[in-house]
């Protein structure tokens, strides 16, 4: 199959033909903030913890960043699977997602897809 050699952002890709299927790029630093979040939840129901404080300073982070995190766990379950399947907009990231969000599921889907954020 043909393809091109481009710079982006400094970096070396592979431009596939416009016919190609592009396969899905996963945001690693998404999925690992998803993950922490849902296992301080999980640390923190448990009573493995008993504030967020108490967690914070044993993972070595600031408590308002914690909860910042911690607020991922209320996402709509297709942005979830969305970003962890790699189906999110390219222009998704971490600090974009920790933006206050509607707590309503379908609000969230909306504001997502108009800001063309998530598929």
């Amino acid at each position: 199959m043909p393809f091109n050699i481009v710079k982006r952002r400094g970096r070396k890709e592979m431009q596939l033909p416009e016919r190609a299927m592009q396969p899905r790029r996963t945001d690693s630093t998404l999925m690992k903030a998803l993950a922490r979040a849902f296992r301080w939840k999980r640390m923190l129901e448990s009573g493995e913890f008993s504030t967020i404080a108490e967690l914070a300073a044993r993972e070595g982070i600031a408590p308002s960043y914690m909860t910042r995190v911690l607020r991922l766990t209320l996402l709509a379950p297709d942005i979830v699977e969305a970003i962890l399947d790699g189906k999110h907009g390219t222009d998704l990231t971490l600090a974009r997602l920790l933006e206050p969000f509607p707590l309503e599921w379908k609000n969230q889907i909306n504001k997502l897809k108009v800001c063309n954020l998530v598929l």
